[in-house]
């Protein structure tokens, strides 16, 4: 059996927002499109030479790990991987959403390697593989356990999917996921894997851009939805709530605070809407430590995602492993994780590791 007949698939757009969409007498194609989407379901080690020039004027060769990226062509059919159309030595074509997502796939890999020192998903140079065209008017993007997969979007109210650096950062997020904590998705473990694929879609969009946590917008998704909607995009790290507020998509329904945390049986518990908590205290955290993110606040977050985190842990379970991981940097950094978890209620009173009564 293969990986992703095993892996749960994580689409960008949940499941909640597409059923209000399917509603919609506003945007009948794109209602049209947002049925069909629930419906239809969601089915070798590279190097490379970096040369640069030493204090004594010599060429100085370097080996370093490089990515292996094939994009396929779905031809708006639902069969993958479909047709390949670009593959790592390729020149560019002339299909945007092919070179989209392999610049997408690339800068995620920059990000992983520079910030992590991790070597593609699996750290082990595993190839990466997407797909674009899938389906007529599919209004979303996933990970499927193998590859990423790219909706066209309806054109009424979502674009295709592959303009979002953070659609994609997030969405391979979930493989790195995968192949280190593999959090269930259900629950509060479900919104922690969600919440640590935005947090690495938001780091990979920082990183290309080169913006310091002050300068980011922290908007996950600002690109795919139309003019006509009345949204900055599908969810806001550092404002959870915010994001959108439209007449037929309804309000962004995520929380900020655990006062407010949702339970509900519908989005596996509710794994895209209370993972605007954990979001909200990465991108305070971040914030309050100041300079990039990818940098401390980034490098805490993935050694408590790697340093043996169960695959059922909660928001206090993953706190404390932040917080742990913060303590190995120092003070300073401890104290700002303390503080960003106590600001979104998971601790009390800046509680934590490391903290008296």
């Amino acid at each position: 059996m293969s990986s992703a007949e095993l892996a749960p698939c994580h689409g960008v757009i949940p499941s909640y927002l597409l059923a209000r969409l399917a509603e919609s007498g506003r945007f009948p194609k794109a209602a049209a499109a947002a049925r069909q989407t629930l419906t239809a379901g969601r089915p070798p080690f590279r190097a490379r030479i970096d040369l640069s020039i030493d204090e004594n004027g010599d060429l100085v060769a370097q080996l370093s790990d490089a990515p292996n990226r094939t994009i396929s062509d779905a031809g708006n059919t639902q069969q993958l991987p479909g047709a390949v159309v670009r593959g790592e030595d390729d020149a560019p074509v002339d299909d945007p959403a092919v070179n989209e997502a392999f610049d997408g796939l690339g800068a995620t890999f920059e990000m992983l390697l520079a910030a992590f020192q991790r070597n593609s998903l699996d750290d082990a140079g595993a190839p990466l593989d997407a797909t674009v065209h899938y389906g007529v008017d599919y209004d979303n993007a996933f990970w499927d356990g193998e590859r990423m997969v790219f909706g066209d979007g309806d054109g009424e109210v979502f674009r295709g999917f592959t303009g979002s650096l953070t659609v994609i950062g997030h969405e391979l997020a979930h493989g790195v996921v995968q192949h280190t904590a593999n959090l269930e998705y259900q629950g509060q473990p479900g919104a922690l894997n969600e919440s640590l694929a935005d947090v690495f879609g938001a780091l990979t969009e920082q990183y290309a851009q080169g913006q310091t946590a002050a300068q980011a917008s922290w908007l996950i998704g600002a690109e795919i939805f139309t003019g006509a909607v009345q949204g900055a995009a599908l969810r806001s790290m550092i404002a959870p709530g915010t994001a959108y507020d439209d007449d037929e998509l309804g309000k962004d329904p995520q929380p900020d605070h655990m006062s407010g945390f949702v339970r509900t049986t519908e989005d596996n518990g509710g794994v895209h809407i209370n993972s605007g908590i954990p979001n909200r205290a990465f991108a305070l955290f971040a914030r309050d430590l100041g300079g990039n993110a990818w940098e401390r606040a980034g490098t805490v977050w993935y050694r408590a995602l790697t340093g043996g985190l169960s695959s059922t842990a909660t928001f206090t379970e993953f706190a404390d492993a932040t917080v742990a991981a913060a303590v190995a940097v120092d003070e300073e950094t401890a104290a700002a994780a303390r503080r960003a978890w106590s600001a979104v209620g998971v601790y009390e009173h800046e509680r934590g590791p490391g903290t008296s009564e």
